[in-house]
């Protein structure tokens, strides 16, 4: 097994071997959270971690159109080969200085309140955290919020 992590940008035809490996990496259901349209609209500053055995991680995220100081982390995983080995806070880091570029000055991102391994992650990344918010992405389904101002030096 080759450790080697190589970050690549995301392509759109990134698409197929992420979503084959969603729910494997998961141990749930979670392809629905992640349709074709996030990397066909916002693959530019998503990204893709490779290593020799093929796929090792991915970032979604995007460069709000509506919040122009801010950039969004939809979706990232790490192959559970691999986890803890740093590759997904090099995808974060990779993220806030692509943020920083786009003139951004905060990252934000959600998970539901269940997912204590996204928190602790996301505390330790430095991010802020608001929630659970009650119904955040509808009836019954709350959130927790984070936030993350870039510094000026993340670029």
């Amino acid at each position: 097994m080759s450790r080697e992590v190589r970050l690549r940008a995301a392509e759109p035809d990134d698409y197929d071997q992420i979503i084959a490996v969603v729910d494997h990496w998961w141990g749930r259901p979670v392809r629905s959270v992640l349709p074709r349209l996030f990397l066909d609209h916002f693959h530019r500053p998503s990204l893709v971690a490779e290593d020799g055995d093929g796929l090792a991680g991915f970032l979604i995220g995007f460069l709000s159109p509506s919040m122009p100081d801010t950039g969004y982390i939809h979706f990232a995983g790490v192959a559970p080969r691999i986890r803890g080995t740093g590759v997904a806070r090099r995808l974060y880091r990779r993220f806030f200085e692509l943020a920083a570029t786009g003139n951004r000055t905060e990252v934000q991102a959600i998970t539901s309140p269940q997912n204590r391994g996204s928190i602790v992650f996301h505390v330790a990344m430095g991010f802020s955290v608001a929630g659970p918010v009650p119904g955040y992405n509808g009836p019954a389904a709350d959130r927790i919020v984070f936030r993350l101002a870039l510094s000026p030096d993340a670029t």
